[in-house]
């Protein structure tokens, strides 16, 4: 019998290329979750294959495991502490402290994965023509790039670091990885030579850190910019349920909120100072 009925009494279809779960099978990227998947695909090869629909390579998997690691933890970071209280808050809702962990995850802390990646991005972009072959022309489109956002009052992102201030130990690493697995790509190249001009127009020489050459890496795998926090934050998950961990082991947030609680001074509004920035993590 033919299905008679119009297109307004047809149900809704709502398309996903991810998956679907039926009575006995279990669907994920075209797949058989339990047949072709489990114990079959690593972790960091699926979060890759999700962000991007396209099953990645051996190569691109490293680097994006790679980056992972590099971003996973960076000791007690605002992130790490607001986890950690936020446990010691609601230890019943492991969720929330998770939650209040990648909440923090901005402009400072994390978000400069992405923020570097869309600067490289639309640096990128600008180009007329063929893109730079020579550590020279590199340099040059560096340069504007520095320039024309400095202009705009912005920082650069993925310059400076609060703690490595003679060198980010993760950069060169990361660099590495992708020149050995053919991915050094255009985004890095232009990372490479912000590191090497920037003292020119800025004045003063600062550390490619680790969360910029993170985006600059993502970047060369094919996520857009749009995505690169979220890789951040997935990493930085791995980070957060360990230091929960730790803390339901040997805590320390209760000597954090009484260090502040017993040593807070009230001042009036009026005598406050100005917060200065801070160097991206």
């Amino acid at each position: 019998m033919s299905d008679e009925r119009t297109d307004e009494q047809r149900p809704p279809e709502y398309p996903t290329g991810i998956g679907l779960s039926e009575g006995e099978r279990i669907q994920l990227l075209g797949h058989d979750l339990a047949s072709d998947l489990l114990g079959k695909v690593g972790f960091g090869e699926l979060a890759l294959w999700l962000a991007t629909q396209r099953r990645p390579t051996p190569q691109q998997t490293r680097v994006f495991e790679a980056v992972l690691v590099a971003l996973a933890d960076h000791g007690f970071t605002p992130t790490a502490i607001a986890a950690r209280l936020t446990f010691y808050s609601a230890p019943d809702a492991l969720q929330g402290a998770i939650a209040a962990g990648l909440l923090g995850g901005g402009s400072r802390y994390l978000g400069v994965t992405e923020d570097t990646g869309r600067f490289l991005a639309a640096a990128l972009a600008s180009v007329e023509g063929d893109l730079p072959q020579t550590d020279d022309e590199w340099d040059a489109l560096a340069r504007r790039a520095i320039v024309a956002e400095r202009a705009t009052g912005r920082l650069i992102p993925g310059l400076g670091h609060p703690v490595h201030k003679s060198g980010d130990p993760r950069t060169p690493v990361i660099i590495a990885i992708a020149e050995q697995e053919g991915l050094r790509g255009p985004h890095l190249r232009l990372f490479e030579a912000i590191g090497r001009v920037h003292a020119d127009v800025l004045g003063q020489r600062l550390p490619l850190n680790g969360a910029g050459v993170c985006g600059a890496a993502l970047a060369d795998l094919g996520l857009p910019p749009e995505l690169l926090r979220g890789v951040a934050l997935l990493a930085r998950t791995a980070g957060l349920l360990g230091h929960i961990a730790e803390e339901m082991r040997t805590p320390v947030a209760p000597a954090i909120y009484y260090a502040v609680d017993r040593n807070a001074v009230y001042r009036p509004a009026t005598q406050t100072t100005d917060q200065t920035d801070a160097d991206e993590e």
